[in-house]
């Protein structure tokens, strides 16, 4: 098999799924982190340095080409496998009980990545996109912290961002052991431990995002 014929196959694509998860799993990481900086009862200027320094730095500036080349991918491979696996299931058996196989999050990923897709959008517009515009004008210092507090004082974007840490944490809850999976990493046992990490992991970093428009209402 040639890597053309691979990455056309759905092993292929699920291969790619699974690596570009893992990448964004990595980012997660990093933006939960620099997000925790609102605990410091600084008045946010732990929370701006960090801010500044991510936006600045040309290291990091480089790294969210393949940040966004890694997403688009990510969700490109996702739309065509939700495609793929409707049209190899064209007719819904009635008396085929999927819950018994499956849990329910694992067959809602196309939606719950839509809805992810969508929350990404809201954060990027108003936080990527103005650090953006307030460091090619010269418009410095850019204060994010006081920013984001009066971004979260309107009612329906604390519920938006809540709505869409909740569709995080199912997706994570799937994806991250799923993206071992396909790396082949499927072991009786390790998997266990996987499994165990990713709930974690899923429930911590949603926890921390939800705490973020939650404490600055």
């Amino acid at each position: 098999m040639t890597w053309k014929h691979f990455f056309t196959s759905s092993i292929g694509k699920k291969f790619v799924m699974g690596l570009t998860g893992l990448f964004l799993i990595s980012f997660l990481v990093v933006h939960c982190t620099i997000n925790s900086m609102i605990f410091f009862n600084d008045g946010g200027d732990m929370f701006n340095t960090w801010a500044h320094f991510m936006s600045h730095n040309y290291i990091v500036r480089v790294l969210e080409i393949g940040l966004f080349a890694g997403l688009i991918v990510h969700i490109i491979q996702g739309l065509v496998l939700v495609k793929q696996n409707n049209d190899a299931r064209p007719v819904k058996y009635s008396m085929n009980d999927v819950s018994a196989n499956s849990k329910w999050y694992s067959r809602s990923m196309g939606l719950l990545g839509t809805l992810l897709l969508l929350f990404l959008v809201l954060h990027i517009s108003k936080f990527f996109v103005n650090t953006k515009i307030a460091l090619y004008s010269g418009d410095e210092p850019h204060n994010t912290f006081e920013e984001m507090k009066e971004y979260f004082q309107q009612l329906w974007v604390v519920i938006a961002y809540i709505a869409g840490v909740i569709s995080l944490f199912w997706h994570l809850l799937h994806g991250f052991s799923s993206a071992f999976q396909t790396m082949g990493i499927n072991h009786k046992r390790y998997t266990p431990i996987i499994k165990a990490a990713g709930t974690a992991f899923s429930v911590i970093v949603c926890v921390l995002f939800a705490l973020m428009p939650l404490l600055s209402t």
